[in-house]
């Protein structure tokens, strides 16, 4: 694991019970969740692989939905709170950039919060692993900040312990990347703060 990423878990690993709290109102993505869940609507598959997880509410939010969860992230600390939170839901402690997911096994993929973790010498091959594991008409989701360049966030939200490293996107490279790996992209927007990106892409 490169140093960037170790120090992004690493903090993620520190900051679990304060990050759970912090961010436990997930009304900000009601309205991505709603139009993910409705892209999957026409599939004829329910097996959903949440990428970066975190504390599991979007997997707890699928398992109610019918779905067939699978949380994968590298902090032992959100997948334990995942346990907790969506029952039912597989947990795998996997990166991203190389998932151990079967070839075009999975029907929807989403991505909240997380791929923006990966550093942009890594972003456009990881694409394309997503790419890989989906099926034909597969759905995509991701959220990532809205910027340019990469950063550490240098104790802005949790102090000196605040190691996280950030890959930021502006709309049009967001699209070149995700078309650039193999998808269609079906809508791209910011979220309700202009401080994010919202992108649903599909497999062809």
């Amino acid at each position: 694991m490169d140093e960037s990423v170790a120090d992004t878990v690493a903090t993620y690993e520190r900051v679990a019970p304060e990050y759970r709290e912090r961010h436990a109102d997930r009304s900000v993505i009601a309205d991505a969740i709603e139009t993910f869940l409705g892209a999957l609507d026409g599939i004829d598959g329910d097996r959903v692989l949440d990428v970066g997880c975190g504390p599991g509410w979007e997997s707890a939010t699928f398992r109610e939905h019918g779905l067939d969860v699978t949380a994968i992230d590298l902090s032992r600390s959100f997948l334990d709170a995942t346990g907790e939170v969506a029952s039912g839901a597989s947990r795998a402690r996997m990166d991203m950039r190389t998932l151990g997911v079967a070839e075009r096994s999975v029907d929807g993929l989403w991505a909240c919060a997380s791929f923006l973790h990966v550093p942009h010498a890594d972003a456009s091959d990881t694409l394309r692993e997503f790419r890989r594991v989906l099926r034909p008409n597969g759905v995509f989701f991701c959220a990532v900040a809205r910027g340019e360049g990469e950063r550490t966030r240098g104790g802005e939200t949790y102090g000196e312990r605040d190691e996280r490293h950030f890959t930021l996107y502006t709309p049009e490279k967001l699209r070149e990347r995700t078309i650039d790996a193999g998808f269609v992209v079906e809508e791209l927007h910011e979220g309700s703060d202009g401080e994010w990106l919202h992108l649903l892409a599909r497999a062809p």
